[in-house]
């Protein structure tokens, strides 16, 4: 099979790659830039701006599938007016473009995975939530319900669409793990705000097994969860991730305090969701780490 991937370069793009090269599959890889990205057998890159068009034509040379994972980093920089248009843009206009060069192909990708994120469904406390909830309110719902509606078009083209809306990822490699270790090891980590926020996390394992999932299995269309079947609070990840370095839980940081350091973008940290991975469940995807115990165990911290 021959992938095109968007985003190879971020934490779950390289990983893809990986997979996908290992299992003997061509990846077509589309960056900003193709300079730095390592291509050898089976592997090719070429220039894209997702924001300034669609991509070039030579890159759909035979490809089969396609993965879309590009997309400004959302909690990257304080949200001004610009970095949320940046947010937006990213995603909505460059998802737009990917479609555009689908649809003007003679023959098309099967099947397109793009990303999306739980952020779709708002702060919705202790609502329980699976693909077939409503989105919720405020920027980050507006992105991901504007992101997926452009996606959905190339179903207009006779593609398969899945969305795979992503919870936290845990990887030692990056992401939000990687951040919060040094003040955990110091024993100054602790819930954020109440801690009764529900945490939609997942491993990077399983992140990337759904992907692959989405891509092969025909019954996966619309949206897929990207969230690990066993969802704790704030408060417990943070209780669980202490106690496998050895820390004990130091002070909680309170919503006032996260909402002066990092403005509009604490809706980030404090939203609850309380999100289920049905689609994956009832399409037969099998979990590696389906309880948070046993993810954070596989660090190896």
């Amino acid at each position: 099979m021959r992938v095109l991937v968007t985003g190879a370069t971020g934490l779950i793009g390289r990983q893809i790659c990986e997979e996908l090269r290992q299992e003997g599959h061509e990846t077509v890889i589309l960056s900003r830039r193709p300079s730095g990205v390592k291509t050898g057998p089976g592997i090719s890159a070429y220039a894209w701006d997702p924001e300034r068009g669609n991509p070039p034509a030579e890159a759909w040379d035979g490809v089969d599938a396609v993965i879309h994972l590009a997309g400004e980093p959302v909690a990257g920089a304080r949200w001004t007016n610009d970095q949320k248009r940046r947010i937006r843009d990213s995603r909505v206009t460059g998802t737009k473009n990917l479609v555009d060069g689908m649809k003007e192909l003679a023959i098309r990708p099967r099947v397109f995975v793009s990303a999306s994120a739980v952020g779709f469904y708002g702060d919705r406390g202790e609502e329980d939530l699976d693909e077939r909830s409503s989105p919720g309110n405020g920027f980050l719902s507006d992105v991901c319900r504007e992101w997926e509606d452009e996606a959905l078009k190339a179903e207009q083209a006779g593609i398969r669409v899945s969305l795979v809306r992503i919870g936290v990822v845990l990887s030692r490699e990056g992401g939000a793990l990687e951040k919060m270790l040094l003040p955990f090891k110091l024993g100054l980590g602790g819930q954020l705000g109440d801690g009764r926020q529900w945490f939609p996390w997942i491993h990077i394992d399983d992140i990337v097994g759904i992907f692959r999932h989405a891509l092969v299995n025909e019954n996966v269309r619309g949206p897929i969860n990207g969230v690990a079947p066993g969802i704790v609070s704030n408060a417990e990840f943070s209780r669980q991730f202490a106690g496998a370095l050895n820390r004990s839980v130091f002070f909680p940081v309170p919503a006032f305090a996260l909402r002066m350091m990092m403005g509009e973008m604490a809706i980030v940290v404090l939203s609850s969701q309380k999100v289920a991975p049905k689609v994956a469940l009832d399409t037969g995807y099998d979990f590696k780490f389906p309880q948070l115990s046993e993810a954070l165990k596989s660090f190896q911290f």
